[in-house]
């Protein structure tokens, strides 16, 4: 992989994302927004595997760090999640109710996140700080009800997602868990050969009830930033209301520090497609795909038999170590069979024909280069398993040369509309006040979506707003 190979923009996804998109989805069994409820979709077969590896990957590093899986219930009542009222100002308009066993007035609230949920038995568990650090974490469905228009994978109202949840005897704990939780994140995305920007968001668009916020925000081909994960510090704030306290060392009472963090599983699947996918469909890291090889013999008139003996036994070799599929389908031809795997996200191709067989030698196709080698049979399996580990690096490597060639540095308001305009994301600089904020998604046609987490950014100009002394440098966006 050279450094000056990078997706290319004349592709069908950069020039009409949605057309794109919406009929990769079907197309490629990766889910049917035609459910007849607005805002829920149908999880097809490829969709739904590559979240489950998604979420497994997740989950296996949280665990790791020491999080234990829990599953909470659906529900929370009124009166909980009415105790936190900056939390209830800031999900209120997104709640789903149901009635409890069909009694008037008397409703329940469908998660739209599990704060209010899970901090009551907060209270029950933790008593000392023996107690501590307390670290749990569930996949699971939340249920928000998007005003927005809603789109498949990228804005639904069932989501499928992963949340943690933490308690701790300080601020100093929380904030070493905090980054923890920043760095697990970032290797799932990594390892998925995802770009992204990681922001502090300002705080009129923090989580609510957070003392702040921080995103991973990855590009996509029409300009937009899609949110794949949060993590946020409460603080004390959950833990005042839930009394979820704990008898400190020296014996006194103290309020548990807390911090919750979600990955959406929808999101990153998106992302994905979006920052892998080329014109024929989406092309899955080998790591999570359904698929990842598909033999495909090409059988010459009177060479047929030694074709698929020959393939059989390469299927045999290959299918201990991967996901494989042999494709022997006789009313098929050959190239059909190319494009269908293809559209089906599968990384790694093995074509046999008579030369093949006879030579002992495989014709490799590699997706992500879309290039062909010849590979002999006793070279076969260390040369898929070096593909497998450095095509999500190719990944990475490609999305990130995109994301910065999206990136654009502006220094008036009408440079920046005409960057969003464009499919931009701008970089610019703020003087931090509210103001100028709304002046700025007024004018520009995008939001603040915040500064750098991790990395330091000194203001390069007066603020893009006022023109006074600035105080951050933003990236500015339109986003799902």
């Amino acid at each position: 992989m050279t450094g000056d190979r990078i997706i290319a923009t004349e592709s069908k996804k950069f020039k009409n994302f949605t057309d794109w998109f919406d009929e990769l989805l079907l197309n490629s069994r990766i889910a049917d927004s035609r459910y007849p409820v607005k805002g829920f979709i149908v999880y097809l077969e490829n969709g739904k595997y590559v979240m489950d590896r998604v979420s497994r990957k997740l989950e296996e590093k949280l665990e790791r760090d020491g999080h234990k899986p829990m599953l909470f219930p659906l529900v929370a009542t009124e009166e909980n999640f009415g105790k936190e009222a900056e939390h209830i100002k800031g999900f209120r308009q997104e709640v789903f109710t149901i009635t409890r066993g069909g009694e008037e007035g008397y409703q329940l609230i469908l998660r739209p996140t599990s704060e209010t949920i899970m901090y009551p038995m907060f209270s029950i568990w933790i008593k000392s700080y023996a107690d501590l650090p307390l670290k749990v974490h569930q996949s699971c469905e939340i249920y928000r009800y998007e005003t927005k228009a809603t789109r498949p994978l990228l804005r639904v109202r069932e989501i499928p997602w992963n949340e943690a949840h933490t308690v701790h005897e300080s601020s100093e704990d929380a904030e070493r868990q905090f980054r923890a939780a920043i760095n697990i994140y970032r290797e799932v995305l990594e390892e998925l050969g995802i770009a992204f920007l990681l922001l502090k968001r300002p705080d009129f668009d923090k989580f609510a009830g957070a003392e702040y916020s921080v995103a991973f925000d990855a590009w996509n081909p029409d300009g937009k930033v899609n949110q794949v994960a949060t993590v946020h510090n409460l603080g004390t704030n959950f833990s005042r209301v839930f009394d979820i306290t704990f008898e400190r060392r020296d014996g006194g009472k103290e309020y548990g520090w807390q911090l919750c963090y979600g990955m959406g599983f929808s999101r990153v699947l998106a992302a994905i497609i979006a920052q892998h996918g080329d014109d024929v469909g989406p092309c899955f890291p080998p790591e999570v795909a359904p698929t990842q090889i598909a033999i495909i013999p090409i059988p010459f008139k009177g060479r047929e038999e030694d074709v698929i003996k020959y393939s059989r036994e390469i299927f045999e070799i290959v299918r201990e170590k991967y996901r494989a599929v042999l494709d022997d389908r006789k009313d098929v031809t050959p190239g059909e069979k190319f494009y269908h795997w293809e559209r089906m996200g599968v990384p790694i191709r093995l074509e046999i024909g008579p030369r093949e067989a006879e030579s002992r030698t495989i014709t490799l196709m590699r997706r992500d280069l879309r290039e062909r080698t010849i590979v002999s049979i006793g070279d076969l399996l260390e040369t898929l398993k070096k593909i497998v580990e450095e095509m999500p690096k190719i990944f990475l490597e490609r999305s990130r040369q995109a994301l910065q060639s999206m990136i654009v540095d502006c220094y008036t308001l009408s440079e920046a509309a005409e960057a969003i305009e464009n499919r931009k994301i701008v970089r610019a600089c703020w003087c931090g006040s509210i103001e100028c904020a709304e002046i700025i998604k007024e004018r520009v046609g995008g939001e603040i979506r915040g500064h750098r987490y991790d990395i330091q950014e000194e203001p390069f100009s007066g603020c893009i707003s006022c023109g006074k002394k600035s105080s951050y440098v933003i990236y500015i966006a339109r986003a799902y």
